[in-house]
């Protein structure tokens, strides 16, 4: 179980100032491991990662991936036992005024952290974080299997299929024969609390409420995998755990994403934020010329199967725990202790779906 392993491990996080590197180093930390984070400085106002002041309680240096000599010196100096690479440009839309940064970002970006990680003797494990979307996406009525072709329409998509590609290369060329063991991680839509992203729903839609504004959307028939934030982040440290414990083994690509059941619209997505929120009007927004996909769905039986690990909420309870967060944010309210509650309410979750035999 999770709850025991990271008990003093040394991690090191790069991407900590971002939405989902937040909340992982924050519950890093509550599960008593020696965090240390190496990404820019927030890049959203407000930012989770200062809300949530954890510089105070986060050892960090303020660099940029592209910046070898920089993150090879933090890896060094930290001797880090587990990775977690998230640090990206994670934004489909902006890929498409930005290609060269995004490829930059994510492609010599990652390649980097694996170099300065495998320069690094300290290192055990390595979880390489991408994206549902590094499929070859058919728009096909099923969940992608992990053995399927990697591609992606938009920049940013067929950039984390590069780095899922370059990760497979990377493991057989390098690290067959020692070094650490690398696995990758492909989450869904995620959501939660504290996401400021320009260009995603549940943001826009906290927002919008917030400003007594209608909530515009582009693709209400659009269909995606949401899962609340802590559903992947349980997934990494699920794989990273493995990998530390049995080595190549694990050291795979593996899908985290929610039940069939949970694989809902934009539109349904909408209607139960309103619904939760007890406010709220929905408008359609005109729709410009650039591509979004209109299915997406993951399978996930191999990460159940292989490594015992499944989601512990449902789409509605995502949402719901979402918007909870959301409205205690705009009250005002200390968020720190609020938001170690909810990863506190996730694990007994997690916890006890797990002693109760369910994988």
């Amino acid at each position: 179980m999770i709850s025991e392993f990271y008990k003093n491990k040394k991690v090191l996080v790069t991407g900590h100032t971002g939405f989902k590197g937040s909340w992982l180093v924050l519950w890093l930390k509550a599960l008593g491991a020696d965090v240390f984070g190496y990404s820019l400085a927030p890049d959203s106002r407000p930012a989770l990662f200062e809300v949530l002041e954890l510089e105070k309680v986060v050892k960090s240096s303020f660099g940029n991936i592209l910046d070898r000599d920089s993150l090879e010196r933090s890896f060094l100096e930290f001797e880090p036992e587990i990775v977690f690479h998230l640090a990206a440009q994670p934004l489909v839309r902006r890929s498409y005024s930005e290609p060269v940064l995004t490829y930059e970002t994510n492609v010599i970006g990652s390649l980097n952290v694996l170099e300065a990680a495998r320069k690094c003797e300290s290192v055990r494990a390595f979880v390489n974080v991408t994206t549902d979307k590094c499929y070859e996406n058919r728009e096909v009525r099923r969940g992608y299997k992990e053995d399927e072709p990697m591609g992606g329409y938009d920049m940013y998509s067929s950039s984390k299929g590069c780095v899922e590609i370059m990760s497979s290369s990377y493991r057989r060329s390098f690290l067959q024969d020692g070094g650490y063991a690398l696995g990758t991680a492909r989450a869904g839509n995620v959501i939660g609390g504290g996401d400021w992203a320009e260009d995603r729903l549940i943001p826009d839609c906290a927002r919008f409420i917030n400003q007594c504004r209608k909530i515009e959307i582009r693709c209400p028939e659009s269909v995606r995998p949401w899962q609340h934030v802590l559903e992947p982040l349980s997934g990494y440290l699920t794989l990273g755990q493995y990998l530390y414990s049995f080595g190549s083994d694990y050291a795979q690509g593996f899908n985290f994403g929610p039940l069939e059941e949970s694989i809902v619209s934009v539109g349904e997505i909408v209607k139960m934020f309103i619904k939760y929120w007890g406010q709220g009007e929905v408008v359609l927004h005109k729709k410009d010329d650039l591509h979004e996909a209109g299915l997406l769905m993951l399978n996930i039986e191999k990460a159940k199967s292989v490594l015992n690990w499944s989601p512990s909420y449902t789409v509605e309870e995502a949402v719901e725990k979402t918007v909870e967060w959301y409205k205690r944010f705009y009250l005002n309210e200390a968020m720190l202790n609020f938001t170690l509650n909810q990863i506190e309410e996730y694990e007994e979750r997690m916890n006890g779906k797990t002693a109760s035999g369910v994988c």
